[in-house]
């Protein structure tokens, strides 16, 4: 297990380029299955989750050529459907949630797919009832036996086009039903669809090989299913998860940073959060800059009550930066109540930052509220585990900022989301040493 050690109290200086969109590659990648052509994909982070799925493409026949650091042709001409009947295959697919995604495609292609109950992270319960349901309703036949190592095994010999209003706007459930649905006789209707970036981009992409799919953007999808798709060339997003843990990162540090290419219009309410914190930034082109800020101060609701941040589908705000934004609310002038609507257990990394030095009251399951310390005292450096990708870099951004030395265990977790993180952030002058 490694570790990273942290020495609080630098300030950063210069610029930092986002790494392409993790989400967004994990059902981009996924897509390369729904055609024999070469399909090219630009702007893929070199995180360990979006590896161990190339990888496990590889594993099930796909060629792969890299064109540059960040640019991979993928050719699925000829898929080895067997390699699904493994133990391999059980064990890296069960090891990386976003293989579920893999079915979508494996659906639509070849009328058949199996997989064994997916990993991620350990943040409450998380349900892939919307991806089988809706596999469901446009006509596929779903069984899972604990017996056979858990695995899924879905039959779609008859997909066909049907309406269906999910019971919840899963990104990745819609994903898995769109790439499904993009091959299925007749009109497929996808009521309360996620409407995220990612899943736009994933429409757009599927439109260039030939779908045809309308409402992209809307939480209404209408997908006319076609009989087979081309290849095509497709470049990702910037990590938008990632632009607001800098913006945070900054503001807890007391840095000058500027974020390149940070495709703004795709950011929605993430920037007006942080501004809600009292950060200031300014917008030069597709950049953002941080000045470095002394102070920053919490702005209350109009009748004076206390801000409130909570998550919401797109385009509200993502849940992916309320562990960011608890963690840079620590330094800030005045008080906020952080409430986590979509998931649960994902706040208990806080009794870390309380041991810091935070004054963070830990409400329930889905709340915190965050008594802002206004830099009147330093966190102090402390040893501890990071228990998921996001609470991980609200701990690395807490120990940053801290007076001494600090110890983060298991950042293999932090590795699945953020590229060579160390390495970035030491060239614009943090000190983390990788153990």
């Amino acid at each position: 297990m490694a570790s990273f050690k942290i020495a609080g109290g630098r300030q950063m200086k210069g610029e930092i380029t986002p790494q392409g969109a993790k989400n967004e590659a994990l059902q981009i990648l996924c897509a390369v299955l729904l055609t024999k052509e070469p399909v090219t994909i630009h702007n893929i982070p070199n995180i360990r989750d979006v590896n161990q799925l190339i990888d496990l493409l590889g594993d099930l026949g796909v060629k792969r050529t890299r064109l540059s650091n960040s640019s991979i042709r993928f050719e699925a001409s000829d898929v080895h459907l067997e390699f699904m009947e493994t133990e391999m295959y059980r064990q890296k697919a069960a090891a990386l949630r976003g293989s579920v995604m893999l079915l979508g495609p494996m659906l639509a292609r070849f009328k058949k797919g199996r997989i064994p109950r997916p990993g991620g992270d350990k943040i409450g319960r998380r349900r892939l009832d919307t991806h089988f349901l809706g596999f469901e309703r446009l006509g596929a036949k779903f069984d899972y036996d604990p017996n056979d190592g858990g695995f899924y095994q879905v039959d779609a010999s008859g997909l066909h086009g049907t309406y269906m209003l999910l019971d919840e706007a899963s990104v990745t459930g819609t994903a898995n039903i769109l790439m499904a649905a993009v091959m299925a006789e007749g009109i497929t209707t996808i009521y309360n669809a996620a409407c995220e970036p990612y899943l736009q981009q994933l429409c757009k992409m599927l439109n260039r090989m030939g779908a045809k799919i309308s409402g992209v953007g809307s939480n209404l999808l209408t997908i006319e299913g076609v009989s087979s798709l081309n290849g095509t060339e497709h470049t990702m997003l910037p990590d938008m998860i990632e632009i607001g843990s800098f913006i945070g990162m900054a503001a807890m540090t007391k840095s000058e940073l500027t974020i390149k290419n940070c495709s703004i219009p795709d950011l929605g309410v993430i920037p007006g959060v942080f501004q809600k914190l009292g950060i200031q930034m300014e917008f030069r082109g597709d950049d953002i800059f941080i000045p470095a800020q002394e102070h920053y101060e919490v702005e209350s609701f109009i009748d004076g009550s206390m801000l409130v941040v909570a998550d919401a589908p797109w385009p509200g705000f993502t849940p992916d930066l309320l562990s960011i934004v608890l963690v840079t609310a620590i330094q800030a002038k005045g008080t906020v109540l952080i409430h986590q609507k979509m998931f649960e257990s994902r706040l208990f990394f806080v009794d870390k930052l309380i041991e810091m030095g935070a004054q963070i009251i830990l409400c329930d399951p889905h709340r915190a509220t965050v008594v802002g310390l206004n830099r009147a005292t330093q966190l102090r450096g402390i040893r501890m585990t990071s228990p998921d990708i996001r609470a991980g870099v609200s701990l690395l951004i807490a120990a940053m900022s801290a007076q001494g030395v600090s110890i983060i265990d298991n950042i293999e977790q932090i590795d699945r989301g953020y590229q060579n993180i160390d390495t970035r952030l030491n060239a614009i002058g943090a000190e983390i040493v990788r153990l």
